[in-house]
C-alpha cells in the first residue's frame, strides 16, 4: 500500500519521510509547500474531490498530515461539482474550530478509501517520552510547568490553543491563532509587566488539546522554538510527553545547552 504525507509548511514532512520504510508520494496544498522535499502533487481546496481521485490513480491507501497550514482563501469559481457538494459539510465544521475543521477533513478521507495515519504510527521517535533532555528542571519551573498545563488543558478545551507562558505562577501569554512564534515574540516584550526574573525565568509549555484526534495537528517544537524562549528570557521549555512532535532533537538538545535553557518532556 503505498503512503502519501499531505503537506503544509516547514520541515516536518522531510522528516516523517526520511523515517518512512518506502519514500511517499508527496501532495502539498498550494501556497504551503514544505522545507526540504519535493512535492509530487499540489492542490487547492477547490479541487478537493479531483485531488482525492488523483491518489487514488496513484496506488495511494494511507495517508499522513504533516506540516503547518492554515485557512486558505477559497475562491468560488474553481469549485468542481463533487468538491461543492461538500462545501456546506466543510463551511459547517469551520465555523466550529479548527479541531471539528480538521476531524471533517479526517473523514473525507476515510470516505474516499484512504486509511490516516498519524505521525507517531509512522515515526514515533518524532514524539519524545518523559525526561528531562536537557538543563535542569528546579522547583520553580516544575510549578511553573504544572501551571501551565492547566492553562493549555483549559483553552485545549474550547480549541484555542496548545501553548502557554507561565514565569512565577504568572500566566504571561497563551497561544492562539498566530502561533508559538508570535507567542515568544509577544512574551519578550512584556518589559516591566513580568515577574523578577531572578525568582524564576518561566517556561513555555506546550501540549496536546485535550480528547483531539491525534492523526492530526499534534503541537509541533523545533530549534526555533527554543531560539524564542530564550530571546523571551525564560528558562526553558516543558512539553506533553508522547504527544509533541520534535523537530531535530539532536539539534534542540545542543541549543538547549548552548542557551543555558532547560528541555523537558513532562510526564
Amino acid at each position: 500500500m503505498r503512503s502519501a504525507i499531505i503537506a503544509g509548511r516547514g520541515r516536518l514532512p522531510a522528516e516523517l519521510a526520511q523515517a518512512m520504510a518506502e519514500p511517499p508520494l508527496v501532495a502539498a496544498l498550494d501556497g504551503f509547500s514544505p522545507e526540504g522535499i519535493t512535492v509530487d502533487l499540489t492542490f487547492r481546496v477547490e479541487r478537493l474531490v479531483p485531488f482525492l481521485r488523483a491518489l487514488e490513480r496513484d496506488g495511494v491507501g494511507r495517508v499522513v498530515f504533516a506540516g503547518a497550514v492554515s485557512r486558505p482563501r477559497l475562491d468560488p469559481a474553481l469549485f468542481d461539482e463533487g468538491t461543492a457538494a461538500l462545501v456546506p459539510r466543510l463551511m459547517q465544521a469551520m465555523a466550529a474550530g479548527d479541531d471539528a475543521t480538521l476531524r471533517v477533513v479526517i473523514e473525507l478521507f476515510e470516505e474516499f478509501g484512504f486509511a490516516v495515519a498519524g505521525v507517531e504510527d509512522v515515526a514515533p521517535a518524532l514524539l519524545p517520552g518523559a525526561g528531562v533532555l536537557a538543563g535542569t528542571v528546579g522547583a520553580r519551573d516544575e510549578a511553573d510547568a504544572a501551571r501551565a498545563a492547566e492553562i493549555v488543558a483549559a483553552l485545549g478545551a474550547v480549541d484555542v490553543g496548545q501553548g502557554a507562558v507561565v514565569a512565577q505562577g504568572l500566566c504571561l501569554g497563551v497561544e492562539a491563532l498566530p502561533g508559538t512564534d508570535a507567542l515568544l515574540a509577544q512574551v519578550a516584550g512584556i518589559g516591566a509587566l513580568r515577574p523578577d526574573p531572578a525568582r524564576g525565568r518561566g517556561v513555555f509549555y506546550k501540549a496536546a488539546k485535550p480528547g483531539q484526534d491525534r492523526r492530526i495537528d499534534l503541537p509541533t517544537l523545533g530549534p526555533d522554538s527554543l531560539r524564542g524562549a530564550a530571546a523571551a528570557g525564560l528558562g526553558g521549555i516543558a512539553f506533553q510527553a508522547g504527544s509533541v512532535i520534535c523537530l531535530d532533537l539532536p539539534e534542540m538538545r545542543r541549543l538547549a545547552g548552548e542557551l543555558g535553557l532547560f528541555l523537558w518532556s513532562r510526564a
